[in-house]
């Protein structure tokens, strides 16, 4: 999933805190700011890159969903399916569904940025098939990290209204399984772009000229996780600081 998990797992609690805690000026608040100003890039450098090469159509004129049958067959995974979902580029594969759904702007276009971004999905299928480790840790810590997400900060909130900072730091650990999955994340999102650039020049989908066009788009992609990373990072180190000046007034 090319950025809707970069997302997925973030804090979404910018705004909540310090401001709200200790009065209208919170110095902490450019840790929010400079972790929004990264993950904006981000965002903006995958939109910006994949418009570029969606016009660049590829020689073959392969479409995406037709390239991600021929992937996936290769494979041995006929038992996938591929399905067309709305959006622009909310591509994803369901391993509990067996599908890959391509959006709008990728399941019919030849483009060399669609058939880079219907690769990558068929790699996430494939990491599935092998066993690949990563995926299988991520994929079983999803559930306790979707309860951290939830609770980290009101229980951080919580401790620091009571005065009680041992429970502040239950939900600082809580905060940190966030960022731990984040990081988890990194590896199963550059290694399925690493196994969809291969697979599209073995299986001479794509030339060569076309292939670097393709890495960029997936480039672009991967730097949307690791500016997540860098912005949960960044709210964590607000999130400690909030705590310890709380200590400090107490």
């Amino acid at each position: 999933m090319l950025t809707a998990l970069a997302a997925s797992y973030d804090s979404g609690f910018y705004g909540m805190g310090g401001g709200m805690l200790y009065g209208l000026y919170d110095p902490t608040y450019i840790l929010v700011l400079i972790g929004l100003v990264i993950t904006l890039i981000a965002s903006a450098n995958v939109k910006r890159t994949f418009n570029r090469y969606d016009k660049i159509g590829s020689r073959r004129g392969i479409t995406a969903a037709e390239a991600a049958r021929k992937i996936l067959d290769a494979n041995g995974l006929y038992n996938i399916r591929i399905e067309r979902v709305s959006g622009n580029l909310t591509d994803h594969f369901s391993p509990k569904e067996n599908v890959i759904r391509l959006s709008d702007a990728t399941f019919n276009s030849t483009s060399i940025a669609a058939l880079g971004v219907a690769a990558h999905e068929c790699g996430h299928a494939v990491q599935h098939q092998v066993g690949y480790v990563p995926i299988k840790i991520r994929n079983g810590i999803v559930p306790f990290v979707n309860v951290c997400s939830y609770a980290s900060i009101p229980i951080i909130i919580i401790g620091i209204i009571l005065g009680a900072t041992g429970l502040a730091y239950v939900g600082v650990a809580l905060f940190c399984a966030v960022l731990a999955f984040q990081i988890i994340t990194l590896p199963t999102e550059t290694n399925a772009s690493s196994r969809a650039i291969k697979t599209l020049e073995s299986m001479n989908l794509l030339d060569s000229e076309e292939l670097a066009g393709a890495k960029k788009v997936l480039m672009a992609a991967a730097m949307t996780y690791f500016a997540s990373v860098a912005s949960t990072a960044l709210q964590l180190f607000r999130l400690l600081l909030i705590i310890n000046n709380s200590r400090r007034r107490d």
